[in-house]
């Protein structure tokens, strides 16, 4: 079942407990400068630690990033093979990090196809920081949210669940987010207005921002300023507020 949790508040500001974030706009922001496109990889995933320092001094307490979908696959291979690189380098060196600043590192996805340094690292992070509990951090790669629902349904499957049995809580209950609240907050950069896959089934009652700003210049302010954004709006889950 997930766990319910309630909104904090930062000045007159009513902060979300779960925000999930697009990171959207990497190559663009290489191609702009007359970088390859692996450069702003590497700006992209370094502007993770703004972000998570600004997610934990307001008191949002679960942040999911997008960082590699099962579509992304068919990227040119070199590119695939050098993001998995500079993942794999980053969390080894920010995992102790994490670990003292009391987060907790989660992998949402599959591990087919990714390679075994990438792996290893994000179990010894995940191991490490297991018992951490001020702020969860997803890292959601080689994630597609019809491939996690149809991970649902097989572990459903495999546990010889009745057909009479299976309702939302017992596909909540055995996607990857188990156990956490659905996202409140879901904030896209570089302008894009799709979901592109990502987190399908938690989301549906998640409000939406969108901002052109590319991922490596997204920082801690327009963080707040979608986090203002949301505050402003009155959440309905399909009834009628007066």
């Amino acid at each position: 079942m997930v766990i319910e949790t309630s909104e904090s508040s930062h000045g007159n500001v009513r902060i979300p407990t779960h925000v999930a974030i697009i990171m959207d706009g990497n190559g663009r922001w290489a191609s702009q400068r007359g970088l390859p496109r692996l450069a702003g990889h590497k700006a992209g995933t370094e502007n993770i630690r703004r972000i998570l320092r600004r997610c934990v001094t307001v008191g949002i307490k679960y942040l999911t990033l997008y960082a590699f979908s099962t579509e992304n696959w068919n990227r040119p291979q070199p590119e695939i093979a050098g993001l998995f690189q500079i993942l794999a380098e980053v969390i080894e060196r920010e995992a102790a990090e994490l670990h003292r600043e009391g987060v907790r590192v989660m992998h949402l996805g599959r591990a087919d196809g990714v390679p075994r340094d990438l792996i290893r690292a994000v179990r010894r992070a995940t191991d490490l920081t297991s018992q951490n509990c001020r702020l969860v951090l997803n890292i959601a790669w080689n994630y597609g949210g019809r491939a996690e629902i149809v991970d649902a349904v097989r572990r459903l499957v495999e546990k010889g669940l009745p057909p009479d049995r299976i309702d939302e809580d017992a596909i909540s209950n055995n996607l990857y987010t188990a156990g956490q609240p659905n996202p409140d907050l879901v904030i896209r950069t570089a302008g894009e207005m799709r979901l592109s896959n990502f987190l399908i089934w938690q989301a549906n009652y998640a409000e939406y921002y969108s901002t052109s700003t590319l991922w490596p210049d997204f920082g801690g302010d327009e963080l707040m300023e979608a986090v203002r954004d949301y505050s402003a709006r009155q959440r309905k889950f399909g009834r009628v507020v007066s």
